[in-house]
This record gives structure tokens, sequence and C-alpha cells, in this order.
């Protein structure tokens, strides 16, 4: 939304507190974040809330033009909503914290090296004409960022494609704004504190 300059205003609930399932509760949402209020409209789970932004405020612009990259768009989109376990648990989302040289799983290992090789197609055959997946900003680009934002905290090493897409990412200035609000933020979820 703020790549597209849509105008929201943020309302955050912090987790994992005595009243966080009270708050969350009136959404239908079983209890998950993100939730979109647009009107009366009550739109939850981050890709649903995409594709609704696109539909809605960008005349479908969320997706690229091209039928073609769309689909692989959909695609590695649905991919990074849908799977991924083990980086969400072994590589827990913390922009306060960074790590060198954590010890990964197989099966962490092998999903990083899906979604490398996934920015890599992405860029190779639609990418060109710009520095994101599909050249222009798109649904997958948000899809990514908290993968984006795992890599650079964990410092996963990555080739030249994967590097610059990274570099892209952490320069945009929502990211920017997302990375600084989450370190003055001063709760604390235990269970995704890495002890390296």
């Amino acid at each position: 939304m703020k790549h597209f300059q849509v105008d929201f205003e943020e309302k955050r609930i912090v987790l994992f507190k005595e009243n966080t399932a009270d708050e969350l509760s009136k959404y239908n949402s079983d209890l998950k974040v993100l939730i979109l209020l647009d009107d009366e409209r009550v739109v939850w789970d981050s890709l649903s809330i995409l594709e609704y932004i696109s539909e809605q405020y960008l005349e479908n612009r969320g997706w690229p033009a091209d039928e073609k990259a769309r689909s692989i768009a959909r695609s590695v989109s649905s991919e990074m909503h849908s799977s991924y376990s083990n980086v969400r648990n072994e590589l827990p989302m913390n922009c306060r914290m960074r790590y060198e040289n954590i010890g990964l799983s197989q099966d962490a290992e092998r999903e990083i090296e899906r979604i490398k090789e996934l920015w890599r197609k992405c860029r190779s055959e639609h990418g060109r004409k710009g520095e994101w997946l599909f050249g222009e900003y798109s649904i997958a680009d948000a899809m990514f960022a908290p993968i984006v934002l795992r890599f650079d905290g964990y410092n996963i090493p990555l080739g030249d494609v994967e590097e610059n897409y990274v570099k892209s990412v952490l320069m945009h200035s929502a990211i920017i704004e997302w990375v600084e609000a989450g370190k003055l933020e001063t709760e604390v979820i235990e269970a995704d504190v890495i002890q390296a």
C-alpha cells in the first residue's frame, strides 16, 4: 500500500498478550494478522489483502501486466504464502538482531535453495526491465519481503542475482520504515529468540 501510495491508517496489536484474542476476535480472522478494514469490508490474510488492494485501488496493477509473468507471480506468491515452514521456524523474524553462521536443518537449506532458484527464474525470465522480481514492483515482492529480511538478518549466503534483489528490497523506503519501527518495539517473543 505504501509503494503504490494507497492511504491507510495502521493499528498495531501486540501479539501474545492477555488482550490479544479479544482485540482480534471481532475480525473473524481466527486470531491471525494482518487484517484490513475497508468501510464495512473485513479482509484477512496477507495474500487476500494484497489481491483486494490490487483489485479495489490499483486497477489490478499489483500483478505484472504480462499474462505469463502474472501466472508465475501468482504461483510464487502463493508458494511463499503456503510454504517454507522450516525457514519460518528456524529463522524467526527479528529486525533487532543480526546472526552469523546459524546451523540450519537440511529441510531449511532446501527451502532456501528453492527460494533463491525462484528469484533467479523470475529475474531472468521477467525482471530485466527493473530491479524487482518481475521488473516492476508487484505483489510477489511484497510477499517475499519477510524472507528478504530473514536472509539479511541471518546472513544467508547469496549469489549475485539474489544479493542484488535483497539490496533492492532493503533500500525500499517502506521496508526501511518497517525495520525501524520493528527496532523500536519492546516486546520479546521468547519462543522466537535464537541463542547464538
